[in-house]
């Protein structure tokens, strides 16, 4: 299994956690973004890929590169639909697993979001990130990794 991190808007609080998991289980990670971004390590298990800019670059990358089996890490839904549409993994900042049972929930309703935001309503966007939102991602990173890295 190898992992792939949407890094463009890597929250830096979940950095340290990452690497630790990472280096304990010797995982192969690509950080893919449209900007230099470090992890905080030097590991030569994680290699950074600067992709052209662009809206979606990163997102086509990752797409590009995963293969089933694989774990994305991403806050991005519709790039998270396509990586479960590959038979791959995918869990976000906050600690969403996404699944085949949850992407298209997920997605119905940050198309629906957008589509408020599109008319004209102001929605007031997500709620800060916090260290419970790190907390949960290291449970369910923990979690994943048990499961498939047996």
């Amino acid at each position: 299994m190898l992992i792939f991190v949407d890094g463009d808007a890597f929250p830096n609080l979940l950095k340290p956690i990452l690497v630790r998991s990472i280096e304990r289980l010797s995982l192969k990670t690509y950080v893919i973004a449209n900007k230099k971004i470090n992890l905080g390590s030097k590991s030569k298990l994680i290699e950074y890929i600067i992709v052209d800019q662009g809206a979606d670059e990163a997102d086509h990358k990752i797409v590009e590169m995963a293969q089933e089996g694989d774990l994305v890490i991403t806050a991005d839904i519709p790039l998270a639909d396509r990586i479960i549409s590959k038979k791959a993994h995918a869990i976000d900042h906050r600690g969403e697993l996404y699944s085949v049972d949850n992407i298209k929930q997920y997605l119905a309703m940050r198309n629906l979001m957008e589509s408020i935001r599109e008319s004209g309503e102001m929605t007031g966007g997500p709620k800060a990130f916090s260290q419970k939102d790190a907390h949960e991602f290291a449970n369910q990173l923990n979690s994943f990794l048990c499961k498939f890295c047996k």
